[in-house]
């Protein structure tokens, strides 16, 4: 049997070694460029490009190819795609399963919605990885999966919400609160896939200070943590270096936000995926 991993590219992943993986781009569109989210891109010079638009931009998900020409021919698949709430990736996703069994009636398909995005994402795909290498069986891994999203979590701490705001995502009087110098805002994926704002922090170390105490709180100790910076690697360090202080045999990673999550995190903002203590990993 031929598995297979497939993610839209929320999941900050385009690479995963010892697997056949697989993702589909999600697009930045501007009143002026569009911005397809793969390796290549210069996502530097498209938030610089965000910075001085004066037009309008929006994001664009997979459409119903993509995922199809992404399963290629796998027996097993997994999709993995960015909240439902923010995207249609998850439908289109859907739909493509639907398609691809037409195709394939013996194949088998599983379309996981994060809930989340970026890192919580990527630690799904890692978990799912670790199964399919163990020779897991289908049914088993689905529902392994299914348990392991009752475990794992995404914390954001952001410094400006202008393109979650502008694009229905956040209420526009939480986007203004981020927008007052030297505030940042704390939240959460939320049970249902939405992003919920907590805490308005003054300053970035009493925004990392409530990052640990609300990991805490959700019940983390010396699990995975993927932490995802929007061109803030210092303060994703400090975060790292926070974690491991306090959780010594924590498995803590640092990454870049890719278009996707660089166009709605914005500059300076963090994402943070992690395990809760109660999870059962493969």
């Amino acid at each position: 049997m031929k598995y297979k991993i497939v993610s839209d590219s929320t999941s900050n992943l385009f690479h995963l070694s010892d697997i056949d993986y697989d993702y589909v781009p999600m697009k930045i569109i501007t009143s002026e460029k569009e911005y397809e989210d793969t390796p290549t891109l210069d996502v530097p010079g498209m938030v610089e490009d965000l910075k001085h638009l004066k037009g309008t931009s929006g994001t664009s998900c997979p459409n119903v190819h993509d995922w199809m020409q992404a399963f290629g021919d796998a027996d097993c698949i997994f999709a993995v795609t960015i909240t439902g709430t923010l995207s249609g990736s998850y439908a289109a996703a859907n739909q493509a399963k639907a398609d691809y069994l037409e195709e394939h009636p013996n194949a088998r398909v599983y379309v996981i919605d994060s809930l989340s995005a970026g890192p919580e994402m990527r630690l799904i795909v890692e978990e799912l990885k670790t199964c399919i290498l163990k020779e897991m069986p289908f049914g088993d891994i689905v529902k392994h999966i299914q348990n392991y999203q009752k475990h794992s979590h995404l914390l954001f701490s952001l410094q400006s919400l202008t393109n979650l705001a502008n694009n229905g995502r956040v209420i526009p009087a939480v986007a203004k609160i981020a927008g007052i110098i030297g505030i940042r805002v704390v939240g959460k994926a939320s049970d249902e896939g939405t992003l919920q704002p907590m805490h308005k922090c003054r300053g970035e170390k009493k925004a990392l200070d409530t990052i640990i105490h609300e990991m805490k709180t959700m019940g983390f100790a010396n699990k995975k943590v993927r932490i995802a910076h929007c061109f803030n690697q210092d303060s994703a360090q400090t975060l790292k270096e926070m974690i491991l202080k306090e959780f010594p045999q924590s498995d803590v990673q640092v990454e870049c936000t890719t278009a996707l999550c660089s166009y709605y995190a914005e500059m300076g903002g963090l994402m943070i995926g992690f395990e809760d203590a109660d999870v059962v990993n493969a």
